[in-house]
């Protein structure tokens, strides 16, 4: 009788022991990316993000979006341009922008904005748009429009 309740008293104690133990088992990795070429904002939240141009009531003008970016390209310079003319639209009128990026001016055609010697050792750029005021001056209403940068890394 004395071995059957010690029997069961383990049974009974080894029982509970597995029913409060848990396992996991679960595969980790990581790629870390080669640097060789990259233009980053600085400020990742803000991307995919509506951005708001801000009205000074002031001076009847709207301010600028300035961003900034983390720019390197170990075997070249970098190219910028414009995927499609900048503007910003109401059902009614249109208001054209002005898109630079580390100064230099954009247009659909490619202009290098970092030369191979800065992109070799990495910078941050600034992106700046700005409003074009229209002839007659800018006119009551919700605007909204995209700007679709490109960049080009420049083989030497």
């Amino acid at each position: 009788m004395f071995k059957q309740l010690t029997l069961a008293a383990l049974l009974m104690s080894g029982t509970s022991a597995w029913a409060i133990q848990e396992r996991e088992t679960f595969d980790i990795s990581v790629t870390i990316p080669v640097h060789e070429a990259y233009v980053l904002p600085s400020e990742p939240d803000w991307m995919g993000q509506d951005q708001l141009l801000p009205w000074n009531l002031v001076r009847a003008e709207l301010g600028r979006l300035r961003k900034s970016f983390d720019v390197k390209n170990l075997a070249g310079g970098v190219a910028a341009r414009l995927g499609d003319t900048p503007y910003l639209a109401s059902p009614r009128d249109r208001i054209e922008l002005r898109v630079l990026f580390n100064q230099v001016p954009l247009s659909l055609d490619a202009t290098e904005v970092i030369s191979a010697d800065v992109a070799r050792v990495g910078t941050r750029a600034e992106l700046d748009i700005a409003a074009i005021e229209p002839e007659g001056g800018y006119k009551g209403g919700d605007y909204f429009g995209t700007v679709h940068l490109v960049f080009d890394f420049l083989a030497p």
